[in-house]
């Protein structure tokens, strides 16, 4: 009998109707459209309503997965949400979601590793599958990333969106599902991608507000070096790892930080334009929900048996790739 390994067997997302593009954005900061998808490949980004929090987008993505499967709530044993904003701080957002959509005999917590959280996200959640602990688990990347931007400062606020996308994971004995990962961090990029204020080091205070230490930094430059040297390394390493070539490959799935990291990491793994998947243009960087939300708008294209390989980016550093069987036909 094969190994039980944990295999994707459902996809289902959310993205708020609001649309802030670019010509939007010039009447905000210094910035044009011409400007920002020359240097991004972003035209428009997705925008969660004020007073509305992230559970509200993992709960509609999770629901619709539910809804599809035709799950009784009642067996999903857990519910793990992938967020750098979630609701509030000390009550699990994942908590929340775990009992609006019904799943009471679940239990939940929040996964933090910026935009590399879905997919450590993906190797927690395979882990307690093939433990045999668990057989159905919900994993949510979600981010309201207008949350926590400041619209004044053109380096960040042109990039980032809002959005949720999760998916199901199941046993499988068929030798579908996840293969093997390669995931790892350095605390040298602490001070490149951080929100200082809020924290144990600077709580919240008039001083930290009025300097507005409570909204993302970000040091482009030095993310962009980091960013593609490790995604393509890690991814590299996965297909060494497993004796795949760059035609083994049917797609990539990338984390959606920026088009040129994006093209610069396929460029360095060999893979063929046609079979890396993009969205970025639509949604802009959603942190946790990029690479989910890929899988939702993509799912079609996939057959049962395509070998994907994701990698992620994030702050921390953070980061990683990952070898996955497609499980299923749409």
């Amino acid at each position: 009998m094969n190994k039980t390994r944990a295999s994707i067997t459902a996809v289902g997302s959310y993205l708020p109707s609001k649309v802030l593009n670019n010509q939007d954005l010039e009447k905000m900061v210094d910035t044009s459209d011409e400007w920002i998808f020359s240097r991004t490949g972003i035209k428009e980004r997705r925008i969660l309503a004020n007073g509305l929090g992230t559970s509200l987008m993992a709960i509609k993505a999770a629901s619709k997965i539910i809804k599809k499967k035709n799950i009784n709530p009642l067996d999903i044993d857990m519910v793990i949400v992938a967020t750098i904003t979630p609701d509030m701080h000390v009550s699990a957002t994942a908590a929340h979601v775990a009992s609006e959509i019904g799943a009471l005999n679940a239990f939940g917590y929040d996964l933090q590793a910026a935009c590399s959280g879905f997919l450590y996200g993906m190797s927690v959640a395979s882990s307690y599958i093939e433990s045999g602990k668990y057989k159905k688990i919900i994993l949510i990347g979600a981010d309201k990333m207008s949350s926590i931007v400041d619209y004044s400062d053109r380096n960040t606020c042109i990039i980032f969106g809002d959005g949720a996308a999760a998916v199901l994971f199941e046993p499988n004995n068929d030798n579908l599902g996840m293969q093997d990962e390669y995931l790892r961090s350095d605390g040298v990029g602490r001070e490149f991608l951080r929100i200082e204020g809020g924290g144990s080091i600077l709580p919240t205070s008039l001083d930290s507000v009025s300097k507005k230490k409570h909204f993302l930094f970000q040091d482009g430059k030095s993310v962009f070096k980091y960013a593609v040297s490790n995604m393509a390394d890690a991814s590299g390493e996965i297909m060494k790892r497993n004796n795949l070539s760059n035609e083994d490959i049917d797609f990539l799935v990338p984390h959606q930080a920026n088009k040129r990291i994006i093209d610069a990491t396929a460029s360095r793994m060999g893979i063929k334009e046609s079979k890396v998947l993009m969205n970025i243009e639509k949604y802009g960087n959603t942190t946790a929900a990029t690479i989910p939300l890929i899988l939702s708008d993509f799912e079609n294209k996939f057959k049962k048996g395509d070998n994907i390989i994701f990698a992620a980016f994030g702050g921390g550093f953070t980061w990683g790739a990952s070898y996955l069987k497609w499980a299923y036909n749409t």
